[in-house]
């Protein structure tokens, strides 16, 4: 992953729909999307790499129970590494803290990017960062506003493998990935630590993401069609707080 993190989009809106398919499904669609996306750059040159989040949540888990009872507006906080095979995750690797927003059926995400060891002491110790740039002032405030208001802590950690393909210049903000190798742990709650992670959902499947600004071209939607695919609903952070508890299965469904 490229870590030429100061060019990435802070502050996006957009529509997200999900799929769980088989890995040889996955591939059968992957070669039909070729004739119309490019691998992320971003990405090796297939546009994979790993990805590595940490959740936050209060006590009383109110951000997973504010997505299980489907409540309009809803914020969850994370910090968010991009992971490079070779190189380990110092206090001074760029992160990503982000705050993903759930408005209707409009995914909002507001991130800023800070060095590691401020990253967590932002978020674990509730210490502001000394230096923070003008345009980021507002996303800062507003992460750490969050943290105080519901006590927010450490929670889970969430990992996968995923392979993202973006729209062309006819296709603008389209973005489709493919997750696979999704586990999560709840112990050792740091990213840097060696990973004691378990499976989120069974291995030859993979959770394919739609994303788009607007509205999913019409190509697409056929595509979808004619591999007689269905949406799912899912949420990462959810199912590993399903799986940790016992709980019953609520984001693992068709949708």
């Amino acid at each position: 992953m490229s870590n030429k993190l100061s060019h990435t989009i802070r502050r996006f809106n957009r529509f997200e729909l999900k799929y769980l398919l088989s890995l040889q499904q996955a591939e059968v669609f992957k070669k039909a999307l070729r004739a119309y996306l490019l691998a992320d750059e971003h990405g090796n040159g297939n546009g994979r790499y790993a990805l590595a989040s940490l959740y936050y949540d209060s006590p009383d888990l109110r951000c997973y129970w504010e997505k299980a009872d489907g409540i309009r507006f809803r914020r969850k906080l994370r910090i968010r590494r991009y992971e490079t095979p070779g190189t380990p995750l110092t206090a001074d690797t760029p992160v990503f803290v982000e705050i993903k927003q759930r408005l209707d059926r409009v995914t909002q995400k507001r991130r800023v990017i800070l060095p590691y060891g401020e990253a967590l002491r932002l978020c674990n110790q509730r210490q502001y960062p000394e230096q923070v740039a003008a345009e980021d002032e507002a996303v800062v405030d507003e992460i750490y506003a969050f943290i105080w208001q519901y006590n927010l802590h450490p929670v889970s950690i969430v990992r996968y493998e995923r392979q993202a393909f973006i729209g062309t210049d006819y296709d603008i903000g389209l973005r489709v990935t493919f997750d696979t190798s999704l586990s999560y742990q709840i112990h050792q709650l740091r990213l840097e630590e060696e990973a004691s992670s378990l499976p989120m959902v069974s291995p030859d499947r993979t959770v394919m993401e739609i994303k788009v600004n607007e509205r999913i071209p019409y190509w697409l939607t056929e595509m979808i069609a004619a591999h007689n695919l269905r949406m799912i609903r899912i949420s990462k952070y959810c199912r590993a707080i399903e799986l940790t508890q016992g709980m019953a299965s609520t984001f693992l469904q068709l949708a």
